[in-house]
């Protein structure tokens, strides 16, 4: 099989971002954004998904982490809709639950080549480490956009807003896991009856 990797940079007035993301990996990550919550979130992405992830990013976080959270969603996006390429064998659509302590969130994925999100992650401002409740909303629209595969997350309970963030993020990586797995069973052939999912 094809190796599913991809390395990505983008260079902006606003942000210096450098990532690679290997799908196929064992769930080892190297992350340095700047906001510590940012990277535990997505470490969970890498961790939870048994996807390999590095990434290195810099920006004007002197007005706000808007530019650098927002680009850092675009740029795994990209990256992540040239891992899965055309999505020969792939199961393409999934589900994952993940609960912490008090908190449980639902993902529903399908890698059909049109990203789309809708999120209800019922977030405050409190207990983020400063990083706003609206980024990570924002992240995720960014990631599914980019990434060109739907996007359905819920949180479903849930107090803490680290906790109720953190599911989130766990199920939206079991959720990937999931769909990118290779179903032999397709035989190499793209999971569609328009034969892409190109868009």
């Amino acid at each position: 099989m094809a190796s599913r990797a991809s390395e990505q940079k983008r260079e902006t007035a606003e942000t210096q971002i450098s990532l690679r993301l290997d799908v196929d990996g064992t769930g080892v990550y190297e992350l340095d954004s700047g906001n510590a919550m940012f990277d535990h979130l997505l470490a969970q992405l890498s961790r939870h998904g048994m996807m390999d992830l590095t990434l290195k990013a810099r920006g004007d976080t002197d007005v706000g982490w808007h530019h650098l959270v927002e680009d850092v969603g675009l740029v795994l996006g990209r990256a992540m809709r040239e891992c899965v390429g055309e999505g020969a064998g792939i199961v393409r659509m999934a589900s994952a639950y993940a609960p912490l302590d008090e908190a449980l969130a639902r993902t529903v994925v399908d890698f059909s080549g049109r990203g789309y999100s809708v999120l209800e992650l019922r977030l405050g401002d409190s207990d983020l480490g400063g990083l706003p409740a609206d980024l990570v909303r924002h992240f995720l629209e960014s990631f599914a956009r980019e990434g060109g595969f739907n996007l359905h997350l819920t949180v479903l309970a849930g107090a803490n807003n680290h906790h109720k963030a953190e599911a989130g993020f766990k199920s939206l990586a079991r959720a990937i896991r999931a769909a990118l797995t290779i179903d032999e069973r397709q035989d190499g052939r793209v999971p569609s009856t328009k034969g892409t999912i190109s868009g």
